[in-house]
């Protein structure tokens, strides 16, 4: 790449594009979470995240399920609860995600797996949220056991759209991010400069 005639720094101009793609992806994941915000159990920012964190690893994913976390708080509002289950949550998803992409396996042929995977992560996001809320607003035990009850009529379609929209979503989304991953010459770890 050139710049007022010099050449730049192949490390430079490619961690400006990584960072210029981690920014479109978290946008995206907003305005996925926006769009499916007024209908209770429908989202699609488990899918975008496993077959992100999936194809680009471990590094990037936590990278953009933080700065999700962070600036999410910018359009919902902050709640201190929602910031720290967010941060723990994406951060625990990506991470596994990343790792599995690890595998030597085509993801075709383990996406039985990525599926139920997901179906379990979504489970915890619940189950996280019913152990971080009460404790950090000090809820009794008959309130704690009313917020975990009121939770399931949520985590139940919550777990069947994650089902769905991974058998559905992932494979379409693993190629779309593996070749915008060989537009930034396939490193997988976050921002370097090596090729």
């Amino acid at each position: 790449m050139f710049q007022n005639g010099k050449k730049l720094k192949t490390g430079r101009a490619r961690s400006a594009k990584e960072c210029a793609y981690l920014a479109v992806f978290v946008a995206l994941v907003i305005a996925a979470q926006v769009v499916f915000s007024a209908i209770p159990g429908v989202e699609l920012v488990t899918v975008l995240f496993v077959s992100y964190a999936y194809v680009y690893g471990c590094g990037r994913g936590m990278t953009a399920a933080t700065a999700f976390a962070l600036v999410r708080q910018l359009v919902f509002g902050f709640y201190p609860t929602v910031l720290v289950l967010y941060l723990v949550y994406y951060n625990l998803l990506t991470l596994a995600f990343g790792l599995l992409g690890r595998t030597k396996k085509p993801p075709q042929r383990i996406l039985l797996w990525i599926v139920l995977l997901a179906c379990v992560g979504t489970v915890c996001f619940s189950l996280i949220d019913n152990i971080l809320t009460p404790v950090w607003y000090g809820y009794s035990k008959k309130a704690t056991r009313l917020y975990f009850t009121a939770s399931l009529p949520f985590m139940i379609p919550q777990t069947i759209n994650a089902a769905i929209s991974v058998s559905l979503l992932f494979m379409p989304l693993y190629r779309v991010f593996l070749a915008t991953k060989r537009t930034l010459g396939g490193s997988s770890r976050p921002f370097s400069t090596e090729k």
